[in-house]
This record gives C-alpha cells, sequence and structure tokens, in this order.
C-alpha cells in the first residue's frame, strides 16, 4: 500500500482504543479495514483511499495490562474536511479488535495546516528578529567606525603637546597624562584634551593654567597620584578627576569616561577631605592665589561685598558639623556687574517660584521652574543660578557638583561651609547681615 507524503496531508486523525483481552496491532489495523468496509461507499472504502495516497499510514502505539489493552490510532488524511469527518466517524463503529470487545472514540481531529501557520509565522518572527538585531546594528558600528578614525585623525598639538582640536579655542582643558589617554578621549567625542607627557611636567603647562580653567584626568594608579602631588606644587588646577581604582584613562569606555568626569571634585574639596596629604602645598597655594590678587588690574568695575565664610572648603557633613552661619565671615567681593545683573534678575523672579541660568559670562542659558534646577544642570556650564526660593543645602550640594559659582536667592537656610558662594537679596541690597 501507498504511504501518503508527508506533505500532502491536511488532517490528522487521533483516537483511542480499549479492549477486553490481548490483542496485537496487526488486529487493531485489520479490524480498521475489516469493519469499515462497505459503510460509506466505494469512493471512501479505506484500502482505496491508502492506495491512491490521500489516506496515510494508520499508526498504532499499544500497551497491555491486567488482561486488557489500550493504543492510540493515528490516521492521516489528504481529503477534505468532511470526507476526513466521515472517516473518523466511521473508526468509532468499531465493536470488536480480534477476538476481543472493544470500543474506539476519536480524540482528536487536528488540521495540520493550522501548526504549519503558526510555524510559518512564528520562523518569520525569527528571522526578523536576525534582521533588526544584526543587520542594522552592524551599519551603525560602521558608522561608528568612520567617526572614530576621523577623530584619531584629529589628533594635534597644543603649546608643543599632543592635543584634541579644540584644545587652543576651548575655555576649559581637561589634563591627561599621554597621548593615547587623548586619542581614547577623542573616540569619545572629547575634543579639548592635552597631555601632560608623563610625571615630568612640561614648563608650557604652566602658561595653560593661567589661562585655561583645568581639570586633570589621571588614571587610577600610583603614577596617577605622583602626576597630582607635583602639579598641585607646581601650578594652580581647577578640579580633579579620577579613572576607577587600577584602570587607565587609554582603557575606559565612553560611559566610564563621562562618569568619571560628571564625578570630578574641586580643589578645595580634595584638600579638605586630604587635609594631611596636601597640608604641605597648602602654603604655596595661598602665595600664588594672593601675588594673583594683588596683580589683578586697577580700573575694575564697581564691586558689591558679600559675606562669605574663611573657610571657602565643602564636604559633606553629619549633623553634628558646624555649619557656615556659625562660622567667622569675611567679605568676599563680587562686580559691580554681576551684582547688578543678579538683582534684576532676582526682582524679575519674585513670586515666580522659577530661576535663571547664567553661564560665565553672564549670558542666560535658560529659564526653568526652581524644582527642575537639578534636572536642567545636566550637560551645560552653568556659572550662576538666580531663582526665587530660599538657598538650602540640598540646592548647595547640587551647585558644588555641577560647577556652579554663585548660588542667589531670596533667603538662605543654615548651610555647611562651601566652595559656592551663596548670595541673598538683602545681600544685594546692602543689609547687613544677609
Amino acid at each position: 500500500m501507498a504511504k501518503l507524503p508527508q506533505s500532502t496531508t491536511k488532517y490528522i486523525i487521533e483516537a483511542q482504543m480499549e479492549a477486553e483481552g490481548i490483542v496485537e496491532k496487526p488486529d487493531i489495523i485489520g479490524a480498521v479495514f475489516g469493519q469499515t468496509e462497505g459503510l460509506l461507499g466505494t469512493d471512501l472504502e479505506l484500502r482505496e483511499l491508502q492506495r491512491t495516497g490521500r489516506i496515510g499510514r494508520i499508526e498504532v502505539y499499544i500497551t497491555s495490562s491486567h488482561a486488557k489493552s489500550s493504543g492510540k490510532i493515528t490516521i492521516p488524511s489528504s481529503l477534505d474536511a468532511s470526507e476526513t469527518a466521515l472517516i473518523a466517524a466511521a473508526i468509532e463503529t468499531i465493536e470488536r479488535v480480534g477476538p476481543c470487545n472493544a470500543t474506539i472514540h476519536i480524540t482528536k481531529v487536528e488540521d495540520v495546516r493550522i501548526a504549519k501557520r503558526k510555524y510559518i509565522v512564528d520562523t518569520a518572527k525569527r528571522i526578523l528578529r536576525e534582521l533588526v538585531y544584526q543587520s542594522l546594528p552592524e551599519s551603525e558600528v560602521l558608522s561608528e567606525q568612520i567617526k572614530q578614525e576621523i577623530r584619531t585623525a584629529e589628533i594635534t598639538t597644543f603649546r608643543n603637546l599632543p592635543a584634541g582640536p579644540d584644545a587652543a579655542k576651548a575655555e576649559d582643558i581637561i589634563l591627561v597624562e599621554g597621548r593615547a589617554d587623548v586619542l581614547n578621549l577623542l573616540r569619545n567625542g572629547i575634543k579639548n584634551a592635552v597631555a601632560v607627557g608623563g610625571t615630568s611636567i612640561p614648563p608650557e603647562l604652566k602658561e595653560i593654567v593661567r589661562e585655561k580653567e583645568i581639570t586633570v584626568f589621571l588614571d587610577g594608579d600610583r603614577g596617577g597620584d605622583l602626576i597630582l602631588k607635583e602639579l598641585l606644587q607646581l601650578t594652580d588646577i581647577d578640579y580633579v578627576a579620577r579613572a576607577p581604582e587600577g584602570k587607565e584613562v587609554e582603557e575606559l569606555t565612553k560611559k566610564e569616561v563621562f562618569k568619571a568626569l560628571r564625578e570630578k571634585i574641586s580643589m578645595d574639596q580634595l584638600r579638605l577631605e586630604n587635609k594631611e596629604g596636601f597640608a604641605k602645598y597648602e602654603r604655596a597655594r595661598i602665595e600664588r592665589s594672593e601675588r594673583a590678587e594683588s596683580a589683578e588690574p586697577a580700573g575694575e568695575a564697581e564691586e558689591t561685598p558679600v559675606e562669605k565664610p574663611i573657610h571657602q572648603e565643602y564636604t559633606h557633613r553629619s549633623s553634628t558639623e558646624k555649619y557656615d552661619n556659625d562660622e567667622p565671615r569675611r567679605t568676599i567681593k563680587i562686580p559691580k556687574k554681576y551684582a547688578d545683573i543678579f538683582k534684576e534678575s532676582l526682582g524679575e523672579l519674585v513670586g515666580t517660584r522659577a530661576a535663571c541660568i547664567y553661564d560665565d559670562s553672564l549670558n542666560l542659558l535658560g529659564r526653568v521652574p526652581a524644582k527642575d534646577i537639578a534636572g536642567s544642570l545636566s550637560g551645560i556650564h552653568a556659572h550662576a543660578i538666580v531663582f526665587d526660593g530660599t538657598v538650602n543645602k540640598e540646592l548647595v550640594e547640587i551647585a558644588e557638583v555641577n560647577g556652579v559659582k554663585f548660588l542667589v536667592g531670596t533667603e538662605r537656610d543654615k548651610l555647611p561651609r562651601t566652595a559656592v558662594i551663596v548670595i541673598t537679596k538683602g545681600a544685594l541690597q546692602g543689609k547687613k547681615g544677609e
């Protein structure tokens, strides 16, 4: 008898057989052919249908136990739905299998095409996922490789030191240890890096430090510690950023680079947190600062005094630590231009619960709700914040982390000692004690 090719099967008839005695596979197949013969006419004779390939090979799985037999019968069909249903119903009429009484009932007639359609849909989904996750990222990788090659080719020199292309015109500089560090920062889109060239500080660096705001970005090893100490002896740097412990700047990922730069700390904070290690550099720093102040050109615009604690360093404190309100104060003068802009801006903001953010040239970067100050500082270089509200400890910490120099508000809470200059409305109006 011909076996029905699997590719032509439309339906699968599944039946369950129970017999009162021991029977075997040939008994069941004989019963299926013999007891359905003539029931449905010559067009639906199982033997003829199997010979022409419209009914496939009948499969029987049988087990016997305690003088009884049970089994599963599977019949593939390429007939249409109504003819397949007639065949299934005819099989349920079988009453004997071999010498034993038996019953057969249809458990399921499955449409094979539904399973095929489900397989096709699942396979199509898998293929589409592979196209999306393999083909598209590949084009992005190629684009990024091209960008990295261009960035790497952009490395130049600034004052005879390896540097990024923006080092000469940028107002702030990132100092790194070597050329490989500059290349890594270029690959990650940072173009204002300058390499010091090892632990020996070149004389050109002193001139750069006088002209630019300097952030030192050092390796997280002993070599980084040595360079930092030497820089502190020879120059005035503004901020320090470190690679994670045991890592070098040249091997950092983009995420690690930007995380380290976001977490940079000011030199005042660093000295406060490392009093013993930096005490011997403090006198030289103060002397340099005094010389710089005495060398400022005369004729500067009229300045407004603002009271500030004697100690400018900032660090996180517990509830038992002193606040700057309890410290002796000295007067810090700010240019009249700053005072006028702060006063005018604060007057416009009264009652609005809003804040104005300025850059270091006192150009307005934007106006935002006071509650959104922290989120608005991301990705910008804010120099001053004027807002309608009370300056509190949380806002001072946010300003310190983001490099803000001036915080101007209507009032102030008792605050930790901080490098941020806090100005109130009363101070701008010349009221004593504000």
